[in-house]
């Protein structure tokens, strides 16, 4: 049985808070369509765009609409097969006359036609979702290489770490500035801080962080979440974005920076780890490796100490850790950038002597 089609239609309705103004321009960039043709197909009655794809393309091409502002449906193409004809009655034979008569065999019944094949459901179609704070994203290639789209409003800025950007639309424009105590001489971070704004019309931009892993995203409202020094990846303008002096004892000995990264206000903020994020909601004491640290929130208290001894210290390749307690959240990561830098040692390229 052959897949069933769909077609695509346009509803005539907008997404909830969309500008109609917005959505045309999007259509009609999108569709490479006449401003006044995009804005006939937007006029408030159901028009088919596209005839006869398969679920997962009527699927994209709904997503799509959705993130221009329009509304969309699918609705099916494709009728079910109709039953096979039922074979024929056999035809009596006669029995042969001379000498005593022989009865001819009865027929044999007539075969059961197949049940007809039923004819497949509707492609459910999503309602509109209520606005949800923030922006428009989306997070692919995760937890190995992951890599974030962002639609940024028009008008509205975007900060994005400095040479994350890999790809944006024409109308988004971009501007370096110092990072408000980002510095790389205190925190690893770059100094800059890339703010990208959509002037005119709704953008995209897609934004790769350096290392190879795992992206989260966080809606803060007056929240407080700490980064390590390399976590950080964009945030909305209402995300105040600081480094916190963690001191000479718990830098040191922790094997990581002496700062942390501190973001808080109100706005969306993504950041990123080396390896997989595992999330682990604390309620009492919970213990993490130092290297394995994403990200957690202002309510827990935390302190660098060893497992065992000196010996385990020194040898073993493990002893120091991050004990948190209080009521909070802890990003963790699945692998760590100094195990991964000592793994490789063994397969240096040394130079010979003489």
């Amino acid at each position: 049985m052959s897949e069933p089609l769909y077609n695509v239609l346009l509803t005539g309705d907008l997404v909830a808070g969309a500008d109609r103004a917005q959505v045309v321009a999007a259509f009609a960039r999108r569709f490479s369509l006449p401003q006044e043709k995009a804005e006939s197909l937007i006029c408030g009655r159901q028009v088919i765009i596209s005839k006869g794809v398969d679920a997962a393309n009527a699927r994209r091409i709904c997503e799509q609409l959705r993130i221009m502002g329009a509304v969309g449906a699918a609705q099916l193409a494709t009728p079910a097969a109709p039953p096979p004809p039922a074979a024929p009655a056999p035809v009596p034979q006669r029995a042969p006359a001379p000498p005593p008569p022989v009865a001819a065999p009865p027929p044999p019944p007539a075969p059961v036609p197949p049940p007809a094949s039923p004819r497949p459901p509707p492609l459910p179609v999503q309602p509109p979702q209520p606005p949800q704070p923030g922006l428009s994203f989306r997070i692919e290639g995760e937890p190995d290489f992951a890599f974030l789209t962002v639609q940024i409003p028009a008008g509205e800025t975007l900060k994005v770490e400095a040479s994350a950007m890999a790809t944006m639309d024409t109308h988004v424009s971009m501007k370096t500035k110092l990072g408000g105590g980002l510095s790389r001489f205190v925190t690893g971070e770059s100094i800059f801080i890339n703010e990208f704004t959509a002037e005119g019309a709704r953008g995209e931009i897609g934004i790769a962080p350096g290392a190879p892993g795992d992206l989260r995203h966080v809606y803060l409202q007056g929240q407080t979440i700490f980064l390590q020094n390399s976590g950080y990846v964009a945030s909305t303008l209402g995300v105040v974005v600081e480094s916190k002096w963690q001191g000479f004892t718990r830098g040191f000995f922790s094997g990581e920076s002496l700062f942390l990264i501190r973001c808080s206000g109100q706005g969306d903020l993504w950041f990123a780890s080396y390896g997989g994020i595992i999330e682990v909601d604390v309620d009492g004491d919970y213990v993490v490796d130092t290297g394995n640290i994403v990200a957690f929130t202002d309510g827990l208290e935390y302190r660098i100490t060893k497992v065992g001894g000196y010996k385990s210290l020194f040898f073993s390749g493990e002893g120091l850790v991050c004990r948190f307690s209080g009521r909070g959240r802890v990003w963790v990561q699945t692998r760590k950038v100094g195990a991964f830098a000592s793994w490789t040692l063994p397969y240096r390229r040394v130079a010979r002597q003489g």
